[in-house]
């Protein structure tokens, strides 16, 4: 019985197979990923949201132009994500991980500093010229945030050098904080899933190019979008709902494999800018026009800015962080100039992945940049990263200096353990948090890494509420200062306000020697409820310390949906360590 076989450009075979072949060895591996929610807004543009039913934290989106290509797309994701850690990366991996023989990879390596300098090993002096131009940086900075607070020297996995094939060590925390999931990529060969890493490398790097510098494209005429039947018929269905479309020329004169759709919303004047890129400008164009729609339906275009003059605005890099997140930053008015900063280039570099792999490499060679690619096949599914220091980056290499992602590793099991500790720990403890510069609108549990359950206080607390907390255990003035950022920030829900107000009061009382509780408690009770006021008198007392706050420790004993995630790694480590050993 013959079964039916579909090929789509830049896929080295069918798409009946790769489903079939990634579903199963998911299964194999113990992860059990259901399909969680479809959108198809128009025709020939679909999205999926897939992911793993005991670990919801765990899941990717595909697009595609039909169902199949795009299942097979956030399938692809889903294999990259767990090849390259991604899905564990903001999170601390619990103490059998942190102290096992490997964290990351078998084929990882720890460097010790004894005297404070950067050991001897990591990167060469060209890498560290981009990433520590002054040598301001310390060994002390670059532990990862994984796997404790430094304790056992920095992590750091291997890389080949494209150029000349010289494997070098990038620390884990270098990874994680500049590149995120910039160049991850999984296919059925490796060169298809390399194109597709670089493909995306071109993509962010030449779109944060043309937004910083407000370059002005060339519209793609119509006689070549009428060579792309289905994704034609989608631009058109979308521009029957209403939305005003561009469609144009991102290679910047040909030099780059890079297209550009903006969706122009004329009830609100807001624009939405999406790109895409592939050595083949049909798979370019139409993956621009499924990242358009990529889990948004059509009564979600509404949620985007209009145009601004502030370039400043435009080309800062907060802007052009959320075009990485989600595309919804701004974008200047100079993009829609009447007349484009380049004329239309009719490119095309199709071609078997082999050739497009070489085709992308050059052009990054030629420009001065090299590529380093650590491959992974732990899954039996072909997977990489790929890094391009200077062209990939997401983030400015200064935030390893100030906004390193492992600073709350610092603080994880004080804050883990309050309850447990003395006075003088607390003391100390709110003395570093100050000390530190830390955002006091940061949520406590991303700061340390922590996967919190919905609906508990760790879900929604911020660092100066965990100040607030420590100033009211020790009995401190401050947290009259602390109850009123609390209730300035304006964040939760009513009944927390409500006992935020309840707790000034008290603190009024408290600090002041003429009153006392006795003489409020009736009518408190029946502004804040008797409960809030039987509570609160013991908070302020310090009877009863970080109220609702559970600290099991580094144990994580009973939170839910970080265990899950957890149990998700074992799973990854097991096969991580089968597949070295063999290989061995």
């Amino acid at each position: 019985m013959m079964t039916e076989q579909t090929f789509i450009k830049g896929k080295d075979r069918d798409l009946e197979t790769s489903i079939a072949t990634m579903q199963a060895k998911l299964k194999a591996f113990g992860f059990d990923v259901e399909e969680a929610s479809w959108l198809n807004p128009v025709s020939h543009v679909y999205s999926v949201h897939i992911r793993d039913k005991t670990c919801p934290l765990m899941f990717t989106n595909g697009k595609g132009s039909s169902a199949k290509a795009c299942l097979a797309s956030a399938l692809g994701e889903y294999f990259e994500r767990l090849s390259c850690n991604y899905f564990f990366a903001d999170f601390y991996l619990g103490e059998q991980h942190s102290q096992a023989p490997f964290v990351h990879y078998p084929n990882e390596r720890w460097f010790v500093s004894n005297d404070g300098e950067m050991p001897e090993g990591l990167l060469d002096e060209g890498l560290w010229d981009h990433f520590d131009p002054e040598r301001a940086l310390t060994a002390e900075k670059l532990f990862d945030t994984n796997s404790g607070a430094g304790e056992r020297g920095i992590c750091a996995v291997p890389y080949v050098r494209q150029r000349d094939y010289e494997t070098l060590y990038f620390p884990v925390n270098i990874i994680g904080n500049i590149y995120v999931s910039n160049g991850m990529s999984a296919g059925n060969t490796q060169n298809e899933a390399r194109v597709q890493g670089l493909s995306e490398v071109f993509e962010r790097y030449v779109k944060n190019h043309i937004i910083a510098e407000g370059i002005c494209l060339p519209e793609v005429p119509q006689y070549v979008i009428d060579r792309f039947p289905k994704i034609k018929a989608a631009l058109e269905e979308l521009e029957g709902h209403g939305y005003h479309l561009k469609v144009a020329d991102a290679s910047l004169g040909g030099q780059f494999p890079v297209m550009n759709v903006t969706l122009i919303n004329p009830k609100d004047g807001s624009v939405f800018a999406s790109f895409g890129a592939h050595p083949s400008f049909e798979v370019a164009l139409e993956r621009t026009v499924t990242e358009l729609l990529q889990g948004r339906g059509l009564d979600q275009l509404d949620v985007f800015h209009p145009p601004t003059f502030d370039m400043e605005e435009v080309a800062s890099p907060q802007n052009l962080e959320m075009h990485f997140i989600d595309s919804s930053g701004y974008v200047s008015y100079d993009f829609f100039r009447d007349a484009p900063d380049y004329e239309f280039y009719d490119w095309d570099h199709d071609a078997p992945t082999r050739d497009e792999f070489t085709y992308l490499t050059d052009i990054i060679h030629e420009m001065g940049f090299d590529i380093y690619i650590a491959d992974y096949e732990h899954l039996d599914v072909y997977a990489c990263r790929i890094l391009v220091p200077g062209m990939s980056d997401i983030y400015p290499v200064d935030e390893l200096l100030w906004e390193n992602n492992n600073e709350g590793a610092l603080f994880r099991e004080d804050l883990l353990s309050l309850k447990f500790r003395t006075k003088e720990q607390w003391r100390e403890l709110l003395v570093a948090l100050e000390d530190g510069g830390y955002n006091d609108h940061t949520p406590v549990a991303q700061f340390i890494g922590l996967a919190p359950d919905p609906g508990t206080l760790w879900s929604t607390i911020r660092l100066g509420e965990i100040k607030l907390m420590l100033c009211l255990a020790l009995e401190d003035e401050q947290a009259l200062e602390w109850v009123d950022w609390c209730l300035s920030l304006g964040q939760g829900d009513e009944a927390q306000l409500r006992f935020y107000r309840c707790l000034k009061a008290l603190l009024d009382i408290k600090w002041d020697d003429e009153r006392e509780y006795k003489d409020y408690q009736q009518y408190l009770a029946l502004m804040y409820g008797e409960q809030n006021v039987q509570d609160g008198i013991a908070i302020v007392d310090a009877k009863t310390v970080f109220h609702q706050l559970h600290t099991p420790g580094l144990s994580l004993h009973g939170f839910e949906r970080h265990n899950a995630l957890l149990a998700g790694y074992e799973k990854l480590q097991k096969a991580k360590k089968a597949y070295w050993d063999k290989k061995d």
